[in-house]
């Protein structure tokens, strides 16, 4: 495959470019140099999407210092921590995680997981380069990426991957955790012991509360009480479950996967039908007839989360999603619960009691979700909708900078400045 040349330069390219530039550090690109100091999984998958774009080289060598810290399990941890950076400038830091060493890395990690967003960009820089042997080298830690969350995930034994923390969703304070989350007690304790430090540098009314911080600090140490061993957390594990994002990005991992295979000479038949299988689960256990849409399920207890969140629609991504189906998720999408007519898709039902146009996961706008939900938009053939939500994201990105994310009303920037995927992203949309 020859290597694409670099797209001419705009005024919001160049800018989204001069973000990935300052917040490159050699090795990996920071989400933010004020709020997120190391290394981030998924954000470096949508990273490499742009870096594709931008600068390739970059964009290879963010999968490859990743992977580097994979453990022997196959796990991707959710962060790579920079040695560089101290103790006390980010909670939870690598003394509380207290992770084994990864064989390949000398950087601690965490132990949990995010969403498997990396074999879409092995594949989007490969399409950009051609560089079959840095395709080659990521491979086989893709295979074994999926392989543990198909080997050691499926805790509910339905052919979904669970998460054992919202953490590892990337969605941290989505309503969709809120009721599993009820079972963990809020032991404000913790908080006396662990001191935040994202409200040091953020606004508190943007952030996850103290209440629901607490919860996730005692899952993380209910995690790694058991030495992050996924096989009898259903019995000592207060939370699991199954988010429909999560679970159509790794079924739609294994069709990029099955790409990736086919040019480095493997076969791509067992990712094609570990795809439809993980598909047919997750319309089976997930969907909902009666609210059209996807939603999140607590292992533990069958039920399923009575919220319309933004990754009820990500499902969207999945070729073999039957035709209503698809329809019901943009018909959702463009309703006044989302408003995709209108804005970019809020993270949480617009019309529901406890919207919130600032708390993280709890009503803004985020890039990130609603680049999955455009390419779930063209994958369909919703060439019209897909056309009117990328202007509708690149214009809140030119007007208000590339931010962590939006007011779902006004499309004002919050969260951190500066932030890679955002860039990344836009860079994405505008040159393909």
């Amino acid at each position: 495959m020859k290597q694409a040349s670099l797209p001419a330069p705009t005024a919001l390219g160049e800018r989204a470019r001069k973000v990935l530039d300052e917040n490159w550090t050699g090795d990996h690109t920071v989400p933010s140099r004020s709020l997120y100091p190391h290394q981030w999984s998924w954000d470096s998958g949508f990273i490499a999407i742009g870096l594709a774009v931008a600068a390739p080289e970059r964009g290879w060598r963010e999968l490859r210092s990743l992977f580097c810290a994979q453990w022997p399990d196959g796990r991707v941890p959710h962060i790579v921590f920079d040695p560089d950076v101290a103790e006390r400038d980010y909670f939870p830091g690598p003394a509380f995680w207290d992770a084994p060493q990864p064989p390949d890395s000398d950087h601690a990690t965490t132990g949990v997981i995010q969403p498997p967003v990396h074999a879409l960009a092995a594949w989007e820089l490969y399409r950009r380069t051609g560089d079959g042997d840095q395709l080659s080298w990521l491979y086989p830690r893709l295979v074994a990426q999926q392989n543990y969350l198909a080997r050691n995930r499926d805790l509910g034994g339905n052919g979904l991957a669970s998460i054992v923390h919202p953490w590892e969703s990337g969605q941290d304070n989505s309503p969709a955790w809120d009721l599993p989350l009820a079972a963990v007690p809020a032991d404000m304790d913790l908080l006396r012991r662990h001191r935040r430090r994202d409200i040091a540098v953020a606004e508190s009314q943007d952030r996850p509360t103290d209440a629901d911080y607490a919860r996730y600090i005692a899952l993380a140490e209910s995690y790694r009480a058991g030495g992050y061993r996924d096989a009898d957390l259903l019995d000592r594990h207060p939370f699991v479950v199954e988010d429909p994002a999560f679970n159509a990005i790794v079924a739609a991992a294994e069709l990029s996967l099955a790409d990736i295979a086919e040019a480095v000479g493997a076969d791509p038949v067992p990712h094609k039908a570990e795809a439809a299988r993980i598909t047919h689960a997750v319309v089976t256990r997930l969907y909902d007839r009666e609210t059209g849409m996807f939603h999140a399920r607590d292992v533990r207890t069958g039920g399923r989360s009575p919220a319309h969140c933004i990754g009820g629609l990500i499902p969207l991504l999945l070729p073999d999603l039957p035709a209503e189906l698809a329809d019901s998720l943009v018909q959702q999408a463009s309703s006044d619960r989302f408003g995709m007519h209108e804005l970019p898709v809020p993270s949480y039902d617009r019309t529901a009691p406890d919207f919130d146009t600032h708390r993280y996961w709890r009503g803004p706008i985020w890039v990130n979700m609603n680049w999955l939900l455009l390419r779930g938009l063209r994958v369909h053939g919703y060439y019209d909708r897909a056309r009117m939500l990328r202007r509708s994201m690149l214009a809140m990105i030119e007007r208000c900078g590339c931010y962590e994310y939006y007011h779902p009303v006004t499309c004002e920037g919050i969260g951190a400045e500066e932030f890679s995927w955002t860039a990344a992203l836009a860079l994405d949309m505008l040159f393909s």
